[in-house]
């Protein structure tokens, strides 16, 4: 049997309790650790915390080993229990459906447990979850690379009223270009895409495309560390957010669309004051 379990947002103990029972039942358990992050990454004992808990030791698969490597994991599973752990829920902001489909075709038993993703605990900021349009991700610009595919699909969802969530840019074990034309593979230092770097893109983008989707003066929301206790909400137009400190990863935005006045009512109390 394959397990895979979503972890929820905060910590090693946002784990749902069938989660936990699941894992602590398996021979072996890898965390997919580059589509998102709990703090593991950020603070050296996150890692043992998990491990402590959960009582097993725990493989972190980056993403060469799930990219290359993912039949070894799933030859395990035809054998004996394996767990695959996914921060947030294992369908919510990137899917691990390539990993369900090998599995299938290999006649290795799926089991998914749910837990909260970005995708719903972004419900905190007071914005109604039926009311967002399509998702975007904002990934970092580089000299020669500054993609904006995402572009008409902030715009779609304005026209439409609907607000858009932002997803922003996390590389972690990223090889470098230079090592890759070497053929031997050096890591880029983990990075995490800021609310301030996405709204300094967005803006650029706006300015080449000129199609008036969004402004300096719309009205947007950064959110950092969601599900966390020290999570930070701040509400106001692109320009101001500019200069606000969210402090330490994860982050990401919300482009506000039409409101309802109860959704007003809760954006007052993350307003930012001027």
């Amino acid at each position: 049997m394959l397990y895979i379990v979503g972890l929820g947002l905060g910590d090693e103990r946002d784990i749902t309790v069938r989660g936990l029972d699941a894992v602590r039942r398996c021979a072996k358990v890898y965390m997919e650790a580059y589509t998102s992050l709990l703090s593991l990454g950020l603070d050296p004992s996150a890692l043992s915390n998990l491990e402590k808990l959960y009582g097993k030791e725990i493989t972190v698969a980056d993403r060469e080993m799930v990219e290359e490597r993912a039949e070894q994991v799933l030859r395990e599973a035809a054998d004996a229990d394996v767990a695959f752990l996914v921060v947030g829920d294992p369908f919510g902001a990137t899917t691990h459906t390539d990993l369900v489909v090998r599995a299938k075709n290999m006649g290795v038993e799926v089991k998914v447990i749910h837990n909260a993703s970005v995708m719903n605990a972004v419900g905190v900021c007071g914005l109604q979850l039926y009311r967002y349009g399509e998702t975007i991700s904002i990934p970092f610009f580089t000299e020669t690379w500054r993609p904006d595919s995402f572009y008409e699909k902030i715009q779609n969802n304005r026209r439409l009223g609907l607000h858009t969530l932002c997803l922003l840019d996390i590389r972690v074990k990223e090889p470098t270009l230079e090592s890759l034309c070497r053929g031997k593979k050096v890591y880029e230092p983990p990075r995490f895409m800021t609310v301030n770097t996405a709204i300094s893109q967005l803006l650029e983008v706006e300015e080449l495309h000129g199609g008036s989707a969004y402004g300096a003066d719309s009205l947007c929301i950064g959110v950092a560390r969601l599900g966390s206790d020290d999570h930070k909400i701040v509400a106001g137009p692109m320009k101001k957010l500019l200069d606000v400190d969210f402090g330490p990863p994860l982050h990401c935005l919300i482009i506000v669309g039409e409101t309802h006045p109860v959704e007003e009512e809760m954006l007052e109390f993350y307003m930012i004051k001027t």
